[in-house]
């Protein structure tokens, strides 16, 4: 639970970086509510003593057509505690069951049992049915059941006049059945029910007439009969037969095609999603023209689709949205083509994409109710409690209902219900029930009581303590009666409420105890913990060589925890070694005397007990002498003869008794006997190994499996290898049983996005134990509380269509034969296919520093899959300049990159999606920041100090120096200039002026100020000075550019001190020095 709730607040922390902190508010809020519904155990003790609202288990189909001669099945079955009680109505209205005495109920069931046998009339039981099962705590509802009667109409007598038409040219044999329910299955045969043969040139088209693309001479060879076979009672009725009658001509003129079905240049076709799209073009022509589809803008779904019909037809199965557009059929012979656009929209019937689950919460608790549904149109939700309507928007103090979802608050005991969701458009609609029962239970244990856990020291071990209550109770372990709760460091309490400890050390052992706590009581229980010292062999064999006929010990020490039953045991070549009269096994390891070739090989000793193991391992060389006695043996001992006079006694249900005479040892002594087996009815003539003999036996009881047809046969062994085998025993049969293991290695895995392919290692010939094996297998959603679905196979393989994407499944595989059933059989669980994931939930880029960037991202909001990898796509750029990318490969589990830049200056721009067995997913993108960073300015500064550009600048200083001759010329001829009473000196920057003698000069031209310099983009930059412009603006109204050029008129500065005389003070720039020289 602590890992769920970190999960979901790290979703909200980053919701909530991009949206305002109210909106933010409300969802913790309501996520702290949700997240701790109560999910009752399995334990049926428990779901015994609970209350439980109406769920439907089991019900007819929407659309329900039955046989007419059969008695009528309206199925509901319902789950409840207490049971519940039903009800049914039809078209609309209350249905009175006890008023028709040929309608009744199935014992402890709601489903409809209608007596047609004797006189009932199925049609008058046609209509719209729909069940309720009810009990105090609420009201479910199936389905709405439309019942129909199945028709075989009969077909319309006609005459029908002889079909005159020329050689080559179309002919149409229109077969008009009648309609029936379900419509009847049509094909054409002749009048001696001998079928017509189909080919590219006459075939049957979906709406069961017969087309010939060009009629030959050998066409009146027969007469053409339409006939329609009926679903139920399979009874076949013949339409009057076409005479055809073929006018012939000398030689049949080649055309170019020409449709027959459909007509025209385009057409359409609606189709719902799930179904089949089924598309036709038949053409008619000289030669028999040849059919091709193409799609616009794309390629055909190769993994769907069908061609049907010598190509006449395009199948496409199971439809979606992305199988929409437009289809083209050729029509193509040697004389020309001509081309049919058929387009196709895709619409939807109501599917789920989140169905609403039952909910159970404790008094108190906040929770919701979701029901989200697609299809084209967009489907509308309507929601209904205990069957009765429910509007959006009316006030009920313990519900809100908004759009697709009811949100609960501070729930009751008495709010317990089963609300209804509705999702209907024009093609369809979708109804389900989902239960809120609201439980008060104290705190309860499940478990068993006071366990006893042993574990080797060093090791992990896990306490199992599971509990229920409601509201939830909180869990704590403690040990030897301590206060203080166990939880951090070594100990780790999970959801389930085991304690988990890491490493177990001795001052582990001891007694531990979890309480479980609620409002409404505690509950305990007790596990003692004993600590056992590992198994441990303390001297091990060693590698070895040694003569032939000498003796080796091999050492085996071991030590273990005296409370453990120890058990020593040797492997010689990956086999349990079989310790002979040559052999002695001690505690201190083993000792072969008189040691032979047989005896090399690779020697291992195991050290066991109930709760470890330990082995050591080494290998054991043999040498030949040079002895001629021993080279003279050698040559005359051999390998043993085989068994002889094999019989059969002490028959039994699974058991037998075999007796043989053993053959010669050819001076080899006989070290143990194979006895063999062969059965006839899977794989005859294969043998395979049944049992392992001692050499001073030659008899032996042989456990059989039932329904085999044994032949037994004998091998001898020495040292030298085995005899021929001896000649077979008489069979002997076995009785049949029912299977008593199921198929191993069961699992479920997508194929595709849409599948789920179960498969399984199917028994052998041994565990049959029956004729007619098979499998009966079993699927569900996990956590959905839905029906099984089930299916009988054969083989071991079993495709389950229409799935949900990368969705958890239970499966069960049972074997079963003409005796029975297999024992019930273990829940697997399995997936659906996987899908491309979306696109990475966020993706941003920062700099922390000047020296690397940093990308992280969010997993997925839908993986569609199991995550394999993320796929970062790297490019550097500048400006319109880019760099070569660089391609990362990242763990599924990663969320952040680090890049260490290469330059100070360029820009990176990062392309990130996720990948799964499918393929690569969405792909998000993002670029680093800009950023005018000192290298950035270092960089400009650079490039001011080349050659070319210095010169640039003075080729413009020189320019603009012209200019202010110019100027300065211009100025000399005009304007108004103060009259000086005073001696005429030359003016200082700080000579005080007379009031009158003021200058007034205006300049017409805008001419910048001579105390400002032109900037490389032609704006007008202040030099550095002490002084402000602002001074020499009148009233302080001077306005700057941006770039800080100064804006307005010029004026001259006011003397500061205006009671000393009208003098005023003239402006010390370099402008009015070259004034006052004028």
């Amino acid at each position: 639970m602590t890992d769920f709730l970190e999960r979901r607040l790290t979703v909200i922390h980053y919701y909530c970086l991009g949206s305002n902190m109210p909106s933010c508010l409300v969802l913790l809020l309501l996520f702290l509510h949700l997240v701790c519904t109560i999910k009752v155990p399995l334990d049926p003790n428990i779901q015994r003593d609970l209350i439980q609202p109406p769920t439907i288990i089991k019900q007819s189909a929407k659309n329900y057509i039955v046989d007419p001669r059969d008695n009528i099945l309206i199925e509901c079955e319902a789950q409840g505690n207490p049971y519940p009680m039903f009800s049914w109505t039809k078209n609309g209205k209350f249905y009175n069951v006890a008023k028709d005495p040929r309608v009744s109920f199935r014992r402890r069931s709601g489903t409809l049992e209608i007596e047609i046998h004797g006189g009932g009339r199925p049609e008058d039981y046609e209509g719209e049915y729909q069940c309720s099962a009810r009990n105090q705590h609420g009201t479910a509802l199936s389905n709405k059941i439309l019942l129909q009667v199945s028709r075989s109409p009969l077909w319309p007598k006609e005459n029908l006049d002889p079909v005159v038409v020329n050689e080559g040219a179309f002919l149409i044999l229109q077969c008009n059945p009648p309609h029936g329910l379900p419509p009847p299955v049509i094909f054409w045969m002749s009048s001696l029910m001998e079928p017509i043969v189909q080919d590219k040139r006459v075939s049957q088209g979906l709406n069961g007439d017969l087309y010939f693309s060009n009629v030959l001479r050998q066409d009146t060879q027969t007469d053409y009969s339409c006939n329609a076979r009926s679903h139920f009672t399979h009874t076949i009725q013949q339409k009057n037969p076409y005479t055809l009658k073929v006018l012939t001509t000398r030689g049949v003129p080649e055309r170019t095609p020409t449709f027959l079905l459909p007509t025209g240049t385009s057409s359409s076709k609606l189709v719902l999603r799930d179904e089949d799209l089924l598309l036709e073009c038949i053409a008619s022509g000289v030669p028999t023209p040849d059919i091709m589809w193409y799609k616009k803008g794309g390629e055909l779904p190769s993994r769907k689709l069908k061609f049907e019909n010598f190509n006449k037809t395009l199948r496409i199965i199971g439809v979606s949205e992305e199988d929409s557009g437009e289809y083209f059929c050729q029509a193509s012979n040697k004389m020309g083509s001509i081309r049919h656009t058929i387009s196709v929209r895709v619409k939807a019937a109501p599917y789920w994409l989140d169905e609403p689950k039952n909910l159970i919460l404790a008094p108190g608790e906040n929770g919701r109710l979701v029901c989200r549904a697609s299809g084209s149109p967009k489907p509308t939700i309507q929601w209904f409690m205990n069957g009765d309507a429910t509007e959006v928007g009316a006030p009920n103090p313990n519900f809100e209902i908004a759009g697709d979802t009811i949100i609960f608050r501070e729930v009751q005991s008495g709010n317990s219900a089963v609300y209804q969701c509705n999702a209907s458009n024009e093609h369809g609609y979708l109804l389900a029930n989902a239960f809120v029962s609201i439980l008060d239970v104290p705190s309860r244990m499940l478990g068993p009581r006071n366990q006893l856990i042993r574990v080797i020291e060093y090791n992990r071990t896990q306490l199992d303590c599971p509990f229920f209550g409601s509201p939830i109770p909180t869990l704590r372990w403690f040990k030897n009666g301590q206060g203080s709760n166990l939880d951090g460091g070594n100990y780790r309490v999970h959801e389930n409420g085991t304690l988990e400890i890491n490493t177990v050390r001795k001052e582990d052992q001891g007694k531990y105890t979890c309480v479980a706590t609620n409002i409404l009581g505690n509950a305990e229980n007790t596990v003692r913990l004993e600590v056992k010292e590992p198994t441990r062999i303390v001297k091990g064999p060693e590698d070895q060589i040694a003569k032939r006929g000498s003796s080796v010990h091999l050492d085996c020490r071991v030590r273990s925890d005296s409370s453990l039953r120890l058990t020593v045991t040797w492997i010689k070549d990956d086999t349990q070694l079989y310790i002979n009269s040559r052999m002695k096994k001690d505690e201190d390891g083993l000792t072969i005397f008189g040691v032979a070739e047989k005896d090399q090989g690779a020697y291992t000793c195991v050290a066991k007990t109930e709760l470890d193991q330990d082995s050591s391992k080494a290998y054991l060389t043999i040498q030949e002498t040079s002895s001629p006695t021993s080279r003279l043996t050698s040559q005359l001992i051999d390998k043993p003869d085989p068994p002889q006079d094999l019989e059969l006694t002490e028959p039994s249900v699974r058991s037998v008794r075999l007796t043989w005479v053993p053959g010669d040892d050819n001076n080899s002594p006989i070290t143990g006997f194979i006895v063999q087996f062969e059965e006839d009815r899977h794989q005859p003539g294969t043998w395979h190994n049944l049992a392992s003999v001692p050499a001073n036996v030659n008899s032996v009881i042989l456990q059989l499996s039932p329904y085999v047809n044994y032949q037994f046969r004998v091998l001898a062994l020495n040292e030298l290898g085995s005899s021929m085998p001896s000649p077979s025993s008489e069979r002997f049969q076995t009785a049949g049983a029912p299977p008593e293991t199921n198929p191993g290695d069961v699992k479920g895995a997508g194929t595709s996005k849409n599948n789920m392919e179960i498969t399984w290692t199917p028994l052998n010939s041994t565990q049959a134990y029956g004729p007619n094996l098979r499998y009966n297998v079993k699927w569900r959603q996990r956590h959905t509380g839905e029906p099984w679905s089930n299916i009988t196979v054969w083989d071991n393989k079993h495709v389950v269509w229409n799935t949900p994407v990368y969705t958890q499944y239970e499966l069960r595989v049972q074997a079963e034969n003409e005796f029975g059933k297999a024992p019930e059989p273990s829940t697997m669980i399995g997936y659906s296919g996987e899908d491309l994931p979306s696109a990475p939930k966020y993706f941003r880029v920062y700099e922390p520093n000047r020296e690397m960037i940093v990308v992280e991202w969010g997993h997925p909001e839908h993986p569609n899959g199991n995550l394999t990898a993320y796929n970062l796509r790297i490019q550097p750029f500048n400006g319109t300049r880019t760099g070569k990318a660089v391609f990362e490969t990242l763990s599924r589990n990663q969320t952040k990159y680090t890049l260490q830049r290469t330059d100070p200056v360029s820009r990176y721009r990062f392309a990130i999606n996720a990948r799964t067995q499918v393929g690569a997913g969405e792909v998000i993108t993002a670029e680093s920041p800009v950023r005018l960073d000192e290298a950035y300015t270092k960089n400009q500064v650079d490039i001011a100090t080349q050659g070319w550009f210095i010169g640039l600048m003075c080729a413009v200083a020189l320019l603009v120096l012209i200019l202010l001759i110019v100027c300065f010329i211009k100025r000399s001829r005009g304007g108004k200039y103060p009259v000086r009473e005073k001696k005429e000196v030359a003016l200082g920057p700080d000579d005080n002026k007379e009031g009158d003698g003021s200058f007034d000069y205006s300049d017409e031209d805008n001419k910048p100020l001579q105390g400002s310099q032109t900037s490389l983009d032609g704006t007008i930059k202040q030099q550095e000075s002490d002084d402000s412009l602002v001074d020499y603006g009148e009233g302080g109204e001077g306005q700057f550019n941006e770039d800080g050029s100064f804006i307005g008129q010029y004026t001259v500065k006011k003397d500061k001190d205006e009671t000393e005389g009208n003098e005023s003070s003239e402006a010390t720039s370099p402008v009015n020095a070259i004034y006052s020289l004028a």
